[in-house]
């Protein structure tokens, strides 16, 4: 799945939250184009027609134009009628007969990725509650947003390490610093899997990280997810309490985690419990 794809996927699912959690009927959404100043709502969520779709919004124009132009949420009470915006747009709105209108914007590290949309078919204000829901939406989004990047740089990252650790004909200087890399990666990226709702993608970056491990030969021992990632953190060279920091567990999980892990392995040190995993495959 492409990362556009893999936003549209939650911003559908930040849209029937936001309907759920406000009872707006109407919802609706789309992302920043890549090189154009402009959003295309492509997500809709209880519209009647078909007006809202596939239309671009130019950055400044409209509301959701001006909620991109000054990142931050904007909200009209009577669309058609606001003197706070632009009006381009008028027309699609008024043939799905929506008034008042709140735009949220997608926002990930000060860029704007896209916009939330929520509207009621009556002019009437649109409170405190339904704003933070709508926010709490797009938070959500720009989160999910975040770790699909940080686990998109970590592959590339991890692919160029692999590369340059795996030499053709005897050691090479950087070979085991881009090996650690590589160790390094996987353990992160292992960590972010959990962080996502999505399960195509967390399957797709659960499966990165066994492309990263698949230059050892396979072998017979199976560990549990959480088991393998403790270990992956321990291969890295964190502490106990490193790998809790990072896996957001107690340092005693941690302790119980890796104990089981050791005992599947048949090894009686965290190092013979590394040495282990590589050799089954399932550490890089």
């Amino acid at each position: 799945m492409t990362a556009d794809g893999v936003a549209a996927v939650e911003i559908r699912s930040a849209l029937a939250r936001l309907r759920r959690g406000t009872g707006l009927p109407v919802a609706f959404g789309g992302l920043v184009e890549a090189g154009r100043p402009q959003i295309r709502i492509s997500e809709l969520s209880g519209t009647h027609t078909a007006s809202l779709s596939a239309l671009a919004v130019t950055s400044g124009n409209g509301l959701g134009g001006r909620a991109v132009a000054l990142a931050r949420p904007c909200a009209v009470t009577d669309y058609a009628g606001s003197r706070q915006i632009s009006h381009e747009y008028d027309a699609p709105v008024a043939a799905e007969g929506i008034r008042s209108v709140l735009a949220v914007p997608v926002v990930v590290r000060r860029r704007v990725r896209g916009v939330l949309y929520g509207a009621l078919r009556a002019a009437q204000p649109l409170g405190d509650r339904t704003l933070g829901a709508a926010v709490a939406a797009a938070r959500d989004v720009e989160q999910a947003l975040v770790v699909r990047d940080e686990a998109r740089a970590l592959v590339s990252a991890a692919g160029a390490g692999a590369a340059g650790a795996v030499a053709p004909a005897g050691p090479e200087p950087g070979a085991g610093a881009a090996r650690e890399q590589v160790r390094e990666a996987h353990a992160a990226l292992r960590a972010l899997a959990p962080r996502i709702a999505d399960p195509e993608v967390r399957a797709e970056l659960l499966a990165a990280c066994g492309l990263l491990a698949e230059e050892r030969p396979s072998g017979g021992a199976s560990l549990a997810p959480r088991e393998l990632d403790v270990l992956s953190w321990v291969a890295a060279g964190a502490t106990n309490a490193g790998v809790a920091e990072r896996l957001g567990l107690r340092p005693e999980t941690v302790k119980g985690y890796l104990r089981s892990a050791m005992r599947k392995l048949g090894a009686h040190t965290r190092g013979e419990a590394v040495t282990a995993a590589r050799r089954a495959g399932l550490l890089p």
